[in-house]
């Protein structure tokens, strides 16, 4: 079954429990997407960790507020010459899909910088538009006033990702997709840029469907 069928499938099955098509997880789903998707890693961890941050307006935006959806989460930052132009791309993949669907009213995309210095607001609204990101339901993250430069960074250290600072204004990091389920729970990360974007999809799309979770 390809792409456009299987999203015209999701559409129409919205909120109800998909029959099992190619590459959808079904009803045991970390343990078939684990067989699908080799880049993927189920947590199943309570709580992913909460933040308290600022949007390109200086609004306050917690984790806690998205409780109702399935949350993307993402880190990069704006001058990075190396991946995470990449990883942006490819997010941006994942949410057009999504976005094809009645999902995207239930899934929020939220990108973190870890550079807030230098991811002025002007930088951070010119982002999403250059790499084709929807702010209906993305939005980039950076620190509140007040907060310590490097307060992101270690965000992304409760996330088990690191970005240490380099010469020149880069930083070495890893690169993963986090998603986190409704309630907050720590579902599952998708590691690197070699993952297929349909199988996030189809991931997000069984926990969207999941009767069993808040």
């Amino acid at each position: 079954m390809n792409r456009k069928t299987l999203l015209a499938a999701m559409a129409v099955t919205s909120v109800l429990a998909l029959p099992a098509f190619a590459h959808h997880p079904g009803a045991d789903l970390d343990r078939l997407m684990g067989s699908e998707e080799k880049y993927f890693q189920a947590i199943d961890a309570p709580a992913a960790p909460g933040f308290d941050l600022a949007d390109d307006e200086g609004n306050p935006v917690r984790l806690s507020d998205f409780a109702d959806k399935v949350v993307v989460l993402n880190f990069v930052f704006a001058s990075c010459t190396d991946v995470c132009p990449l990883h942006s791309d490819l997010i941006a993949r994942v949410q057009a899909m999504v976005n094809e669907t009645p999902m995207k009213d239930l899934v929020q995309f939220l990108t973190v910088t870890t550079d807030p210095k230098s991811d002025t607001p002007e930088v951070m609204k010119g982002y999403g538009e250059a790499h084709g990101l929807d702010p209906r339901n993305w939005t980039f993250l950076t620190t509140r006033e007040g907060q310590a430069e490097d307060a992101t960074r270690k965000l992304s250290e409760q996330y088990n990702v690191r970005f240490d600072p380099l010469e020149g204004g880069q930083q070495m990091h890893g690169l993963v997709t986090h998603v986190i389920d409704r309630g907050g729970r720590f579902a599952a990360k998708f590691h690197g840029l070699r993952f297929d974007p349909l199988n996030l999809v189809m991931y997000v799309n069984g926990l969207t469907n999941s009767v069993n979770r808040p």
